[in-house]
């Protein structure tokens, strides 16, 4: 008579057990909020198989360990174990399930918690939780101490189950959570761009005699290249293009400082030179880890034609005779911003624009880019483009070049940022 009445109980705990599960599982699909999400597998797992406690232990690639991230009760901060340590450790190294009715006649067994808690563990029962598309580990399910015997071959399978249901929801959530970390990063990035393009010109300034066209395309939603006109004290126009190691939100955040000093220096000072210096020696110990700065300074008289600029080891930059077809690189007078602490730059050779003739600005972006063979644009392939576009009017050469540039490299963006700025004088 006892042993059919245990029986039945066992049945009807079966049964509790199953509704249980069902019930975790219509919760689950609805769960939003991926705390809520354990709490419901771990509260449900203990009610289901009659234990004293559950525990549900997340897995972390970062550091290979495991940490419990919902309880029923515990009387520490968190438990936390290696792979492969304790059987905690070990169900998630083997990805197996374990079912251990004498924990302290077990080798894997560990103690140290039991000591630190006053909680005693008669019986263990672990499952893994596991990726259903990929079977990697997520977690560990585990019960401690079944209320009326040790855990039996139908706890096994009804831990499996929640187990199997805990690593869909989990996975679910935590795909759904890189999906919004995601978007508000793109939505960051696009605030970014947005604040960052107002850094740049709103529209090409109106020089007489002369036509600029330009391109400006980031590798990512903000940039480390910059481009601007400004007026200098003396009334000529102040050309520049600079470039900041890397690209993406740092070297971005690097060409707003140097974009605020540039303007600031330029309200009493006209030359490039001592331009050039004097922003290097302020923005120097803001350039860390190893970044550094190149930067063409250009000023031009639009009433004489007369053209300097410094060159803090800046490329591709060229002057285009457009009679002789000369390409005339404008040569390096100083080492990159950043690269030493008290860095001399020089002026280098001027110019004198004739009608028809260009210059031509742009950052290493476009001469590095690669196609899919993995050949370089190369400087002799855009000197050779420039030159076979010499005749033409700035806007039409950016337009040309541009489009060759796309066709080089097929891909959605380039792998670093691109700027080119064109400045013709125009025909008589």
């Amino acid at each position: 008579m006892d042993a059919k009445l245990t029986h039945q109980a066992r049945l009807y705990e079966h049964l509790e057990g199953l509704n249980r599960l069902l019930e975790i599982t219509l919760e689950l699909a609805h769960a939003q909020d991926l705390d809520l999400i354990l709490k419901i597998v771990t509260d449900g797992a203990c009610i289901a198989h009659n234990c004293e406690r559950a525990s549900l232990f997340l897995y972390d690639e970062t550091t290979a360990d495991l940490h419990t991230q919902t309880v029923t009760e515990l009387e520490i901060a968190e438990i936390r174990r290696k792979i492969g340590e304790s059987i905690v450790g070990w169900v998630a190294e083997q990805s197996t399930l374990a079912n251990i009715s004498a924990p302290r006649e077990d080798d894997r067994w560990d103690s140290s918690i039991d000591l630190r808690t006053g909680f005693f563990t008669r019986n263990i029962l672990a499952a893994p939780i596991l990726s259903v598309h990929d079977g990697k580990l997520l977690g560990v399910l585990q019960l401690l101490n079944r209320r009326d015997g040790d855990f039996d071959e139908y706890d096994e399978e009804l831990i499996s189950a929640f187990a199997s249901h805990a690593g869909t929801a989990l996975e679910r959530q935590l795909l759904l959570d890189e999906v919004r970390e995601k978007h508000q990063l793109e939505l960051e990035l696009n605030i970014g761009r947005e604040i960052q393009t107002h850094f740049l010109p709103k529209s090409l300034p109106s020089i007489p005699g002369y036509e600029l066209a330009v391109w400006w395309e980031p590798a990512e939603a903000v940039s480390g290249d910059y481009y601007d006109f400004i007026r200098l004290p003396d009334n000529r126009l102040g050309l520049i293009v600079a470039d900041v190691s890397g690209h993406g939100v740092g070297p971005s955040m690097i060409m707003a400082s140097f974009r605020a000093m540039l303007r600031v220096l330029t309200r009493t000072q006209s030359r490039p030179s001592q331009l050039l210096n004097q922003l290097a020696a302020t923005i120097y110990p803001d350039l860390i880890d190893g970044r550094f700065i190149t930067a063409i300074l250009v000023a031009i008289c639009p009433a004489t034609h007369k053209v300097h600029f410094a060159n803090s080891a800046h490329a591709p930059a060229y002057y285009l005779n457009r009679r002789t077809g000369e390409v005339r690189f404008l040569e390096t007078t100083g080492m990159p911003i950043g690269a030493v602490p008290d860095l001399k730059i020089t002026s280098g050779t001027s110019l004198q624009m004739e009608p028809g003739d260009l210059l031509f600005l742009a950052t290493d972006g476009m001469i590095e880019l690669r196609n899919q063979q993995g050949e370089m644009f190369g400087t002799d392939r855009l000197k050779e483009l420039l030159l076979q576009n010499i005749h033409l009017p700035a806007d039409q050469i950016q337009r040309n070049l541009r489009q060759k540039v796309l066709d080089f490299h097929p891909f959605e963006h380039p792998p670093d940022d691109i700027t080119m700025v064109i400045l013709e004088r125009k025909m008589r």
